[in-house]
């Protein structure tokens, strides 16, 4: 079954700049910049009053249709992002070897790096690059957390992904070694 016409809406906020041009997104805001190519999705755009873009799609099937709430709620991650910013904590975890992190900015890429050491006691340096315009820093509040900052939650969320999958565990029992880092808390890094 093929949907005629489906459409979402989404409000900009006053502060925010949004500027489409041939589905490259490009939002502006207090906190920066930040662009996404929607190239790949075959919707169009509108902005039939000011503050207020409309997401649309014409003879969809189900899963066409469905992309349209993806195209949505991406964009307003971006929206979110330029004003508001994205924060995740991770916390250490670990039963008898304390895991040892340090967070380096690599001069030429500009880029942080995580180097965790003694993960279960094991000699090897594990060595994580960050997205581009992730921040890192090792938490002065509490004991054994990482912070990890930006306005892209792709960007984010993918660099928190990355550190936590280097420290798996393997050839043991996960339920027995449950060590390694993970993410504690999400959050925005402006707050109400």
């Amino acid at each position: 079954m093929r949907y005629i016409h489906s459409e979402e809406t989404l409000e900009v906020p006053e502060n925010v700049k949004v500027s489409i041009k041939s589905r490259l997104v490009t939002v502006e805001g207090p906190r920066g910049k930040l662009q996404k190519d929607f190239g790949h999705i075959a919707v169009s755009f509108s902005s039939p009053k000011k503050n207020i873009i409309n997401i649309e799609i014409h003879h969809g099937v189900r899963k066409n249709v469905a992309a349209l709430r993806t195209v949505r709620t991406l964009l307003n991650n971006l929206i979110i992002g330029v004003t508001k910013g994205f924060k995740y904590k991770m916390r250490y975890v670990y039963a008898h070897f304390p895991i040892n992190v340090n967070v380096e900015k690599n001069a030429e890429s500009g880029n942080y790096e995580v180097e965790i050491r003694n993960f279960i006691g094991e000699k090897i340096v594990r060595r994580i690059v960050m997205q581009s315009g992730v921040d890192v820093e090792i938490s002065k509040a509490q004991k054994d957390e990482l912070i990890l900052s930006g306005n892209s939650l792709e960007a984010v969320s993918q660099s928190a992904a990355d550190i936590q999958q280097i420290c798996r565990v393997r050839n043991k029992d996960i339920r027995k070694f449950l060590d390694g880092l993970y993410v504690s808390e999400k959050g925005n890094i402006v707050e109400e």
